[in-house]
C-alpha cells in the first residue's frame, strides 16, 4: 500500500491541527474529518470541471468520471507525494471547439488524446534525465509569475459569478472569512465548505436555486462514453496546449512544495506523466483533457491539509457522482453567487501563492530581469491578452507563461553578453541594508574589461 501512496500516518490525535502545523501528504486526520476535507475539494473543483464540457458541448458526467479516475491515477503514479485533483483544463476549450467544427466531437477527442500522449512523453523525459533543466528553464521568478497569473487570470470569472447575485456572494465570502477566525481547529479549516453551505441556504431563501433539471434526472445512470477519431488537422490545434499543461503542472508541484516545505523536484516527471495518461484516458472515452487544479491549491492553502487521503476521497466521490445524474444535477444547482463568493477567496489565494514562491526563494526585484519578467507576465495574464492564429486562440495564461520564459531567458542572455546587469537574482541574506548596498555597488563596478 505504501508503494501506492496509500499508507498514511495519523496526524496527532487526528481531530485537530495545531497553529503553525500542517497535515503532510503522507498523513491524515480522522476519517470523518478527512471525508469532509475531500468533499470540500469536490465542491472547489465541481463548477470549473463542469464548465468546460458545458461550453464545448461534451457530456459533463463523462468528464466528471474521467476527472475522478485521473485523480486516483495521479495519486498512484506520484506515489502519494503530490496532493492534486485533476479537473477539466480550460486550455482545451479553444482547440476542442475549433476541431469540432471540422471533425466533430470524435475528432476533438482524438486531439485531446494526442495532447495527453505528448505530455506523458515529456514527463517520461523529465523523470529519466531529471528536473534540473526544468529548474533552469523555470527558476523561482518564472514559476512564481506563472502560479500568480494562473490565479489572478481567474479574477474575471469570480467577478462574473459575484455580480450575478451580489448579496449571496457577499454572505458566502463573509462566512468564509469569519469562520476562519471565529473557530479553532478543523471547523476553522473548513471555512470554504462552511461558506458554500451557508451561501447555498441563503440562495435557497432568495429563490436563486432551480431544481428542474434535478427532478427530471434519473437516480442511477452510466456516463456517455465515446471513441476518438484521429486527423492530422488537429495537431496544430492541440500540441500548443501541452506547453500550458507543462506550466500548470510544474507550477502546481512548485506550489505544493512551497506550502509543505518539501522538495518535490524528483517527482515532477511523474506528475507530468500522470496528467498525460489521465488526459489520454479522457480522450479515449469521451471526456475533456485534465490538468492539476488551481482551485484545490486554494483549498489546501486555506485548510493546511495536504493529505492525499482527502484526494482519494475526492476522486472516489467524483466517480460515484458521475453514475448518479440526479445527484450530479443537485451539485450543479450551486448558484453563481455562491461560486462567486468562494472563488473570490480561492483565486486570490492562488495568486498569493505565486508571491510566496518569490518570498521563500528570496527573489531580488532590484534585478531588472526579475522585475521585468514578473511585471509583463502578470499584466498579460491578469488582463487576459489573446493572440489568434487562424482558428487557434492563445489566452492570458498561455501568453503570460510564454512571456515569462522568453523575457527572463532573453534578457539574461543579452545582459550576460553585454555585462549590463550586476544585481544578484536572489536577496543577499544575513547582511544589513548598508552592507547589501555596498556589495551591490561593488558588483556593479565589477572587473574592468581589457
Amino acid at each position: 500500500m505504501s508503494m501506492l501512496g496509500m499508507k498514511w500516518k495519523l496526524h496527532g490525535t487526528g481531530r485537530s491541527i495545531k497553529p503553525g502545523h500542517v497535515v503532510a501528504p503522507d498523513e491524515r486526520l480522522a476519517w470523518p474529518l478527512t471525508i469532509g476535507v475531500g468533499m470540500q475539494h469536490v465542491v472547489a473543483m465541481f463548477g470549473a470541471t463542469f464548465l468546460v464540457p458545458i461550453i464545448t458541448g461534451m457530456p459533463p458526467a463523462t468528464t466528471l468520471f474521467f476527472s475522478g479516475i485521473g485523480t486516483l491515477l495521479f495519486l498512484v503514479i506520484t506515489k502519494g507525494r503530490v496532493p492534486s485533483y485533476l479537473g477539466s483544463s480550460f486550455a482545451f476549450i479553444a482547440p476542442i471547439m475549433a476541431s469540432q467544427q471540422q471533425f466533430g466531437i470524435p475528432g476533438a477527442l482524438g486531439g485531446v488524446l494526442l495532447a495527453g500522449v505528448a505530455l506523458a512523453l515529456i514527463g517520461a523525459i523529465v523523470q529519466k534525465f531529471g528536473a534540473g533543466w526544468i529548474n533552469r528553464l523555470m527558476p523561482p521568478i518564472v514559476t512564481g509569475a506563472i502560479v500568480a497569473l494562473i490565479g489572478l487570470n481567474l479574477a474575471p470569472a469570480a467577478k462574473m459569478n459575484f455580480a450575478a447575485a451580489p448579496i449571496t456572494a457577499v454572505i458566502t465570502l463573509a462566512t468564509i472569512i469569519l469562520v476562519s477566525v471565529l473557530f479553532r481547529g478543523i471547523i476553522g479549516r473548513l471555512s470554504i465548505l462552511a461558506g458554500v453551505v451557508v451561501g447555498y441556504l441563503v440562495a435557497m431563501l432568495r429563490g436563486e436555486v432551480s431544481y428542474d433539471k434535478m427532478d427530471a434526472a434519473a437516480w442511477i445512470g452510466l456516463p456517455h462514453f465515446q471513441t476518438p477519431e484521429f486527423h492530422v488537422g488537429v495537431l496544430g490545434l492541440f500540441v500548443p496546449v501541452v506547453l500550458v499543461l507543462v506550466a500548470e503542472n510544474i507550477g502546481h508541484v512548485k506550489s505544493v512544495a512551497a506550502m509543505t516545505g518539501q522538495n518535490l523536484d524528483d517527482v515532477s516527471g511523474r506528475a507530468l506523466m500522470a496528467d498525460g495518461i489521465a488526459t489520454v484516458l479522457a480522450g479515449a472515452g469521451g471526456g475533456s483533457g485534465t490538468t492539476t487544479y488551481a482551485e484545490n491549491i486554494g483549498v489546501m492553502a486555506a485548510t493546511k491539509v495536504y493529505s492525499t487521503a482527502a484526494y482519494w476521497v475526492a476522486g472516489i466521490f467524483a466517480i460515484v457522482l458521475s453514475f448518479s445524474p440526479k445527484f450530479g444535477e443537485l451539485i450543479a444547482t450551486v448558484p453563481q453567487g455562491v461560486l462567486g463568493g468562494a472563488a473570490t477567496m480561492l483565486y486570490g489565494m492562488i495568486g498569493i501563492l505565486g508571491v510566496k514562491i518569490w518570498v521563500q526563494n528570496k527573489v531580488n526585484f532590484a534585478n531588472p530581469v526579475n522585475l521585468t519578467t514578473a511585471a509583463v507576465a502578470l499584466i498579460i495574464g491578469i488582463a487576459d491578452y489573446t493572440w489568434t492564429i487562424g482558428e487557434l486562440t492563445f489566452t492570458g495564461i498561455a501568453l503570460g507563461s510564454a512571456a515569462a520564459l522568453v523575457i527572463y531567458h532573453g534578457m539574461r542572455a543579452i545582459a550576460k553578453a553585454r555585462g549590463t546587469v550586476a544585481e544578484p537574482e536572489t536577496e543577499v541574506a544575513g547582511l544589513p541594508p548598508a552592507a547589501k548596498a555596498a556589495l551591490n555597488a561593488a558588483t556593479k563596478r565589477g572587473p574592468k574589461r581589457r
